[in-house]
């Protein structure tokens, strides 16, 4: 067995110890503490949850912007590439879920396969996300409701924007988030209720602007399309970069697997809940796009209202009530679906111990964990009430890249590298200075040397390090084993690195051209050898038995997971300077809170552990001969 007390292990460095640590798939700690969910989602609830999350008022504006300065008429196929690029997300997150259907989502698969320091920065980047997310939705809703008032001007007073000591504030926002939740508050079947509502008006109105402007486009012989320039005025560059604008309108899928603890059977819902959702959102954007590029040429098209212009230009005013519907609806459908994720990330890390346990208390009555919630609630309205969030945008970003690409990661290694060793004993100090002595006494009497020993047995090496009462770790691996899973280990940390050297090289722009296209080629070359590798090598078979079974399994590994990496690692690099500044402000406060706080009251500070194949040996003479 392994003990790891504290971070102050002999074998491992005590700071890299405690960052590359990882937890049991669903520990029967958490179980045991009755840190449990209601499940009473159905699969109807989670594709309301992902729509709903994922189609936010983005739509109605991102038509016209995009197409008028980057794709023209081809937006339609930069909507299909964006969301082929999201699918390889959603299939990484699909077979996570099932096999892990526990709340916390990209956390929680990060902290099984990566290790803690990984899934902290995962968990804190999702905070901002969500945060940040949820108050910019919020703040939306009052320009959107201005039509029905005749105006800004007309607004009442409620629905207007003051300024208070110099301060733009928006109360009717922070009054939107509190009564969201509150609505999230009463229960999860409850609140995914609401959600359906919100998403059933706002796909409504979506179908309204696909049947009319249809309609409207036949009779007119879609004019939109008979213009100079042909289908792609901006060439490829355009519908590529148009494509990566377009990606982050995906961005919501994931909070289906926030849920996954919350699912009646996670085994066959969650991955209908997330290709439904994905897939529907992907065909109603394509739709409405193609209808609108084809009622008005895409460089007549009005950047902020694109749909309602388009309308009118056929005097069709009436048809902007609806559109301004579906737009209200569907900000108020993003953000519960931006507050939804959250109390659950918060319950998942206050579980694991790196945050204060007030974040994982579960309401009784609603069996949702209320402080968590209302605590992000307070947050998010304070940030909408009182800061014009709309210069922090590209921040939102970060969070669900960094998400996205750890998922990807994750799943490499769990196909090639899970984990080799389990926890067996409760993390408390008393109890594993007993596991450990118990361990000690045992293998006294093969080896009486204080400082290690070797052994070799009939199931492979064993690697033993022991120094008092504290054991570290031994593998017990036949040596063609242990060579595939180093050869593994190298060759996806070689993946890794290829991307992040190709995506630099092609997105810098200030690098000359020499040095740019070596570096590609590099960044290339690493990538495909990586592949190579871990084409020709066996995955691991203990992949077939961690966590849940029976449920989805990601295609095309490894070839999917490195093309996930490498699209997520290129847009977070193209988010620029300014962007990565103000995040590394959040990434170092939460540096701060893990080392002073998470770091030290982590459940697996004092955690027990055993290799996996010791799991079921009752005495450990039955393994050493």
């Amino acid at each position: 067995m392994q003990k790891v007390n504290g971070c102050a292990g002999e074998c491992w460095s005590g700071f890299v110890g405690c960052l590359v640590r990882r937890k049991q798939v669903d520990p029967t700690v958490a179980k045991a503490e009755g840190f449990q969910l209601a499940k009473r989602l159905s699969v109807i609830d989670l594709i309301a949850i992902g729509v709903g999350a994922t189609i936010g008022a983005g739509v109605y504006i991102l038509v016209g912007t995009v197409a008028k300065e980057q794709t023209g008429p081809a937006i339609t196929i930069s909507f299909l590439i964006a969301g082929i690029a999201a699918g390889l997300s959603a299939l990484c997150y699909a077979e996570l879920a099932c096999r892990c259907p526990s709340a916390g989502s990209a956390y929680h698969y990060s902290y099984l396969c990566v290790g803690e320091g990984v899934a902290w920065l995962i968990g804190w980047s999702l905070i901002l996300e969500y945060s940040l997310g949820g108050a910019a939705v919020a703040r939306g809703i009052s320009p959107n409701m201005a039509l029905f008032f005749g105006g800004q001007d007309g607004l009442p007073a409620i629905l207007g924007r003051p300024t208070v000591l110099g301060i733009v504030v928006d109360p009717s926002a922070a009054i939107l988030v509190f009564v969201m939740t509150a609505l999230l508050c009463t229960g999860i079947k409850e609140s995914s209720l609401a959600q359906g509502v919100i998403t059933t008006i706002n796909v409504a109105a979506l179908l309204f602007i696909i049947v009319a402007g249809g309609y409207v486009g036949f009779k007119t012989q879609w004019a939109g399309y008979s213009i100079p320039g042909g289908y792609l005025p901006f060439g490829v560059n355009g519908v590529l970069a148009g494509s990566a604008t377009c990606f982050f309108s995906y961005v919501g899928f994931d909070a289906v697997t926030s849920t996954a603890e919350e699912v009646v059977n996670p085994q066959r819902d969650l991955p209908i809940g997330i290709g439904v959702s994905l897939l529907t959102c992907c065909v109603l954007y394509m739709l409405v796009a193609a209808v609108v590029i084809g009622l008005v040429p895409y460089s007549a098209l009005d950047p902020d209202t694109p749909i309602a212009s388009a309308f009118a230009s056929y005097g069709m005013n009436w048809a902007v009530y609806i559109v301004t519907i579906g737009a209200v609806t569907a900000l108020c459908a993003a953000l519960i679906g931006g507050i939804l994720p959250q109390p659950r990330i918060l319950m998942a890390m206050a579980r694991d111990g790196l945050l204060p346990s007030f974040f994982s208390d579960i309401n009784k009555t609603t069996h949702v964990p209320v402080k968590s919630t209302i605590a992000t609630g307070v947050f998010i309205a304070s940030l909408a009430f009182s800061m014009n969030v709309d210069q922090l945008a590209g921040m939102v970003s970060v969070g669900t890249l960094l998400a996205f690409t750890a998922v990807a990661v994750s799943i490499l290694i769990l196909r090639y590298i899970p984990p080799d060793i389990t926890i067996v004993q409760s993390p408390n100090t008393e109890s594993a200075d007993l596991v450990s002595s118990e361990f000690n006494n045992d293998i006294t009497d093969i080896c009486a040397e204080d400082r290690g020993a070797r052994y070799h047995t009939q199931k492979g090496v064993a690697n033993v390090c022991f120094n008092s009462h504290i054991v570290f770790p031994f593998t017990l691996l036949d040596g063609h084993e242990a060579r595939r899973r180093k050869m593994a280990a190298w060759s996806i940390v070689i993946v890794c690195v290829g991307v992040l050297v190709l995506a630099f090289a092609a997105s810098v722009k200030n690098i000359p051209i020499v040095p740019s296209f070596i570096l590609c080629g590099l960044g290339g070359a690493a990538i495909l050898s990586g592949l190579t590798v871990l084409t020709c090598i066996d995955q691991d078979d203990a992949r077939l038995t961690f966590g849940e079974t029976g449920g989805f399994v990601c295609p095309f590994v490894p070839f999917l997971p490195v093309a996930c990496i490498l699209v997520n690692t290129y847009l977070l690099i193209n988010l620029g300077v300014d962007t990565w500044i103000r995040v590394s402000v959040w990434l170092v406060i939460g540096v701060l809170v893990y080392l002073f706080y998470g770091r030290k009251h982590s459940l697996l500070v004092d955690a027990v552990y055993m290799p996996i194949v010791l799991e079921k040996e009752p005495e450990i003479h039955e393994i050493i001969s």
